[in-house]
């Protein structure tokens, strides 16, 4: 028959005031030991749905970068076709091909309305047919159609029709009143 040890000083003392009976520790283990699994269970599913927001926050970190480098790339390029559209050589082209030809001698007005300098008319040329957007829109009956054609080639060549008054630029030269200053308000 075994008894059980007895025991001396502070552990006797701490043994009264437990009741006697060891069925009511098993009754207690099963709530704590189901609150254990469910806290753990509810951790590891937190964790799950944490690391799936995380994935998927990467996921769409990674598709903002690549939009991003494209629309970088595409800012580039478009900036690379300004700089060659606004390059001098490249303004001079298509302002030849607009008709357009270099200014003469400037002059310049004073604060207080006198011209300073000589203006000069400008050279005057061959210049390329250049019509206007209502010009390519349907002709009335009886006029040949005209067609625009690509820019940096040649255009070809203006059908010759009579006209019922001839141009000439001595004539449209003299015709032009000469400049005369107009006074501008002070700054």
């Amino acid at each position: 028959m075994s008894r059980k040890p007895e025991l001396k000083g502070r552990a006797a003392r701490l043994t009264r005031l437990l009741p006697p009976g060891g069925g009511r520790g098993q009754a207690a283990r099963a709530p704590f030991v189901l609150l254990v699994v469910v806290l753990l269970g509810g951790g590891l599913i937190g964790l799950l749905v944490l690391n799936s927001a995380l994935s998927e926050g990467s996921f769409q970190l990674d598709d903002l970068k690549q939009e991003t480098k494209n629309l970088t790339d595409q800012e580039q390029a478009l900036q690379r076709d300004i700089d060659a559209y606004s390059a001098p050589r490249a303004l001079q082209r298509r302002a030849r091909e607009l008709g357009m030809v270099p200014g003469g001698d400037p002059a310049f007005l004073g604060p207080d309305g006198t011209v300073k300098g000589s203006p000069s008319a400008a050279p005057t040329g061959t210049t390329p047919l250049v019509l206007a957007p209502e010009a390519l829109t349907a002709p009335p009956d009886g006029v040949p159609t005209l067609t625009p054609w690509p820019i940096g080639t040649q255009p070809p060549p203006a059908p010759s029709a009579p006209s019922a008054t001839p141009a000439t630029p001595t004539a449209a030269a003299t015709s032009t009143p000469s400049p005369t200053p107009t006074p501008t308000p002070g700054r």
